[in-house]
């Protein structure tokens, strides 16, 4: 399995960060070192199974509605949002800043007229599938400064291969223990609906990690986790009545057959 294979190699050839002037702490205002791996690459053949994790169980409605609320709603205010993970970074108004979805809502100039970065992907996907130049990107330098958070998954580029829709999710960082399994589950169900509306089929979903870290005190968890069965991919159901991707809601998407080991509570973040 592509999560335990992961794992293992950043336990056993990764960098610690001990010594060095880390940014994360825990609550308890202790330093949050971690072992990392740099590059990390990860594939995923959406045509042959669902990448969600069978370790424990993952969150999918949950990850979906994240996964709508920045690419479908563009939004950037956590009022929209059916879940409490972006709490800690919003405002009293419910702002995130002028991040993730705030990206996507902003109007470009194009030779063929005026669109937002998804309305364009969309565009392009149905006019011009064999473009080499189709890309999302929400890693913008000149809003930097008005983001409460960096983007983490950033950017996005696409590229059809027969009638397959491909896609590479460019990620600078990532927590591998809190939120591994939700971004690939959540981008392989994006490359599903972009392919159902587009009259494609999914078909590789590759992750690129620039820093792949395990927390210091996640440490003793990732190797409990990785040590339990894995179970097989279930399957993933899509409304195949929706054929417009602003008409997606989490209500069309279904596992079938998800079979999963016990989930882990009460896992310490870094902030």
């Amino acid at each position: 399995m592509t999560f335990i294979a992961m794992c293992k190699d950043i336990l056993a050839h990764g960098f610690s960060s001990e010594g060095e002037a880390v940014r994360a702490r825990w609550a308890d205002g202790a330093l949050a070192h971690t072992i990392k791996k740099f590059a990390v690459v990860n594939r995923y053949d959406l045509a042959e199974e669902f990448p969600i994790l069978t370790l424990r169980p993952t969150n999918l409605k949950a990850a979906i509605d994240e996964m709508l609320w920045i690419w479908q709603k563009k939004s950037n205010n956590i009022k929209e949002l059916n879940s409490r993970i972006w709490d800690s970074w919003a405002d009293e108004s419910g702002s995130i800043g002028k991040a993730y979805g705030y990206q996507l809502a902003i109007k470009h100039q194009y030779r063929e007229g005026e669109f937002d970065q998804v309305d364009r992907l969309l565009l392009d996907l149905k006019e011009n599938p064999y473009s080499r130049r189709i890309i999302v990107n929400m890693y913008n330098h000149a809003d930097l400064h008005a983001m409460n958070l960096y983007p983490c998954a950033y950017s996005m580029t696409f590229n059809v291969t027969g009638n397959r829709l491909n896609a590479i999710l460019n990620q600078r960082s990532q927590d591998i223990l809190v939120a591994n399994n939700w971004n690939v589950a959540q981008y392989a169900v994006l490359v599903h609906m972009l392919a159902q509306v587009s009259d494609l089929e999914a078909g590789e979903l590759v992750h690129v990690i620039a820093d792949a870290h395990i927390y210091d005190r996640h440490i003793p968890l990732v190797e409990e986790l990785i040590n339990r069965p894995a179970y097989p991919a279930p399957k993933l159901l899509i409304n195949r009545q929706v054929k417009s991707f602003y008409d997606f809601t989490v209500a069309d998407f279904v596992l079938e057959g998800y079979q999963s080991g016990p989930q882990i509570k009460n896992i310490p973040v870094a902030i």
